[in-house]
């Protein structure tokens, strides 16, 4: 064995096997992918050489099988390795060479939290490496945003990108033919589409097209539970209006958690204007909700606002709860409990994804969902400390 590819095991913490571990700077399997990372850009290992034997890795990091699987999970879905059955675990040969043009199509992008993440897990994925990236912005409002979208849309076309990463439009009226038209657009133009985070069709119709984003009808449930085992029962689901089709998904996920805990809990969502203190305060009147699910987190900051100004407590009048985990969830009067999606990882498997069906056009459209998880903060729990 050479010198730079001795055993290191520093600055690793010890994985009892039981799952994964936690280093200073994240989850043990994270540690690991990035050591094989950065080895396989150095050229430590080269292009269709095979990595250590997992029991070899298990022991170089001090790790379980399972922490080294998804370690090699990771780098597979980024095309970086492949596994051969009986054989073991290969470094990817490039499949090709040529850089090509990509482009993103995100009408809410500037506007909307999660998105501009998202374009940073896209721009700094290992598989973008050889490949740019191009985008334009809109001025936020809703006839604006509309045509920016399409003139971006047609731009693309006349520049022959190789494929766009398309977020549909939403909280416009129009939304669904205006996505419509710009989906029918790039596909006769032959440009390959990625969805990030939605659909532009109604559930359970579903677009030719592969999308990257998380198990929705999940976040809606995981939240739904959390707020059942504290007590809560009068639950209400508080939605903007004309909003994306992924908040059908988490009020379906929340009606099923609903009545999976009891029949008899009825299911009610609002949609108004959440930072007209009148109007809240008739919503209150009419729900009395002991909780409330917001859509994301976005609508439970300018909810939570209006309900303190009423003089109505969170957690202790109302619980409170969002999609997303944005930075100033945190940050708010009472910090929010959440659903915490890894942005920043739907950005690197959507453009591993983009390769993919560049390269197999003819594969079976995919929905990709990576993981999310729930986030317990004091919006939820009178016991916890802001």
């Amino acid at each position: 064995m050479s010198p730079s590819r001795k055993s290191s095991r520093s600055g690793l913490a010890r994985d009892s096997g039981a799952g994964d571990t936690f280093t200073p700077e994240g989850p043990l399997h994270r540690s690991i992918y990035e050591q094989l990372l950065a080895e396989i850009q150095n050229g430590v290992y080269k292009p269709g050489e095979r990595l250590p034997s997992e029991a070899i890795l298990c022991e170089r990091f001090q790790a379980s099988r399972i922490t080294v699987a998804r370690a090699f999970q990771t780098l597979q879905r980024e095309h970086l390795v492949t596994r051969r059955p009986g054989s073991g675990t290969y470094v990817e040969k490039p499949a090709r060479q040529d850089s090509l043009q990509f482009g993103l199509l995100i009408p809410d992008l500037g506007t909307t939290d999660i998105f501009d993440p998202i374009c940073q897990g896209i721009m700094r994925s290992p598989a973008a490496r050889l490949h740019s990236l191009t985008w334009g912005h809109s001025t936020g409002h809703e006839k604006d945003l509309e045509r920016a979208a399409e003139q971006l849309c047609q731009q693309y076309i006349t520049q022959k990108v190789a494929g766009v990463f398309f977020a549909p439009a939403e909280f416009t009226e129009t939304r669904g033919d205006v996505n419509r038209t710009i989906a029918t657009r790039l596909q006769e133009a032959g440009v390959t589409v990625v969805l990030l985070d939605r659909c532009y069709e109604r559930y359970p119709q579903r677009s030719q097209f592969d999308l990257v984003g998380i198990d929705n009808h999940r976040a809606g449930r995981l939240l739904t539970d959390h707020l059942l085992e504290t007590g809560a029962r009068r639950i209400v689901f508080a939605v903007r209006p004309h909003s994306a089709y992924t908040v059908d998904a988490r009020m379906a996920g929340y009606r099923d958690a609903l009545y999976t805990f009891d029949s008899r809990l009825s299911p009610a969502s609002i949609s108004g204007d959440f930072e007209d203190p009148s109007w809240v305060r008739r919503m209150i009147d009419r729900e009395r909700p002991d909780a409330i699910i917001c859509a994301n987190d976005y609508t439970a900051a300018h909810l939570m606002q209006t309900l303190i100004s009423l003089g109505i407590r969170i957690p202790e009048d109302i619980k409170m709860a969002g999609v997303d985990d944005v930075p100033y969830a945190k940050l708010l009067p009472t910090q929010l409990t959440t659903v915490r999606q890894n942005c920043a990882e739907i950005g690197a498997v959507a453009m591993a994804v983009m390769l993919d069906r560049i390269e197999n056009p003819s594969r079976p459209v995919r929905d990709v969902l990576v993981r999310c998880e729930l986030i317990v903060r004091a919006s939820t729990c009178s016991n916890m400390m802001n």
